[in-house]
């Protein structure tokens, strides 16, 4: 693909300053078009989310170019607010905002997401871990020895916003500590080709549950188009997380977020892509953890080659001496592998 970068800054830096100006309190209607046509809000309640990615009504329509304002659940859907409250409350796992229609869209496009902001809609996260579900448990993939389960469990976190500060505190002793706000989304995607619906906790070649921090303000998402219009999903926001995610959460918190989307046409990057100032990053989304490498160093060096002009032996090569690995999660069906390459390393880009 070839993109302009100093172009997209530009619009992206415009668009951004326009949806601030425009953003306000949450409309009381579900969805509403700007008056300009290029924005829209929408706001997402347990009575309009999602819990697959897949084909859906869509909730609103934005056009290419235009600005969406919309707010998430948290990955429990809000209902762990205090110690005690039971895990038999949650109704959804990752409920999903969306879909949105992208105008335009069609299947062999690739959707540009610009994440222009994303802030925490809580003054408090939510962590987790119950049985099976961590990369140190047992699992149907995988058994290893126990001796028994690990119970239910829920951490609080409180969030300082104004110092971007996240307190743990221990529920075994008296020990706390903090660490940085970093907010993203773990969930966003595109639903998948030929009518497939997937669970909202499943990452694959559609986006869907990558936990991938890259997913933050400042940085352009690219996912394949699949179907017409797209159909464009987020949720699960984190306030901060851990590489691979481990015990089975990150700080989950609901989030308001801000997009812009842009489309190229007749190009499809068969796998999700990021890109910011400094990096391009790729995803590789698969198990064991091995493939999902394979994917992720095989997508880079073809787009080193494809829009930087290097060989794909040169790419590889220089890839193994200056590239990156980063494992976002390895508790969901399929693990996520993220690899990047900063541009500084880099060719002109063709």
């Amino acid at each position: 693909m070839e993109f302009d970068d100093q172009e997209w800054r530009i619009r992206v830096k415009i668009l951004g300053i326009v949806a601030g100006m425009v953003l306000g309190l949450w409309p009381a209607a579900v969805w509403a078009q700007g008056a300009d046509g290029d924005v829209v809000r929408f706001k997402g309640t347990m009575e309009n989310v999602k819990a697959t990615f897949g084909p859906a009504e869509p909730v609103a329509h934005v056009k290419a170019g235009g600005v969406l304002e919309a707010n998430s659940l948290d990955c429990f859907g809000n209902v762990l607010q205090k110690p005690g409250d039971p895990f038999s409350l949650i109704k959804i796992d990752n409920p999903l905002t969306g879909p949105f229609f992208i105008d335009g869209a069609e299947p062999g496009d690739t959707l540009v997401v610009h994440i222009l902001d994303l802030q925490v809609d809580s003054k408090q996260g939510v962590g987790a871990f119950s049985p099976g579900f961590g990369a140190a448990n047992a699992t149907h993939y995988t058994p290893m020895l126990e001796t028994k389960p690990l119970p239910e469990r829920a951490w609080y976190y409180p969030i300082d916003a104004e110092k971007k500060l996240i307190t743990f505190q221990a529920t075994d002793s008296n020990f706390k500590v903090q660490f940085p706000l970093k907010p993203f989304l773990g969930c966003i995607g595109v639903a998948p080709a030929n009518g497939e619906a997937r669970s909202s906790i499943v990452p694959a070649e559609f986006g869907g549950n990558m936990d991938a921090p890259e997913v933050s303000p400042g940085n352009t998402l690219y996912l394949p188009v699949n179907v017409k219009g797209a159909l464009f999903y987020f949720g699960d926001g984190h306030a901060a997380m851990g590489d691979g995610e481990v015990a089975g959460s990150a700080v989950e918190v609901p989030m308001r977020a801000k997009f812009q989307f842009e489309l190229v046409k007749a190009k499809s990057t068969g796998w999700p892509r990021l890109e910011n100032e400094h990096e391009i990053m790729t995803t590789g989304i698969y198990r064991p953890v091995d493939d999902a490498v394979r994917i992720a160093v095989t997508e880079m060096v073809h787009w080193m080659h494809r829009d930087y002009g290097l060989s794909e032996l040169d790419a590889y090569e220089l890839f193994s001496k200056v590239g990156k690995l980063h494992l976002t999660e390895m508790v969901d069906p399929n693990y996520v592998v993220v690899a990047s390459v900063e541009k500084k390393y880099l060719p002109a880009k063709r």
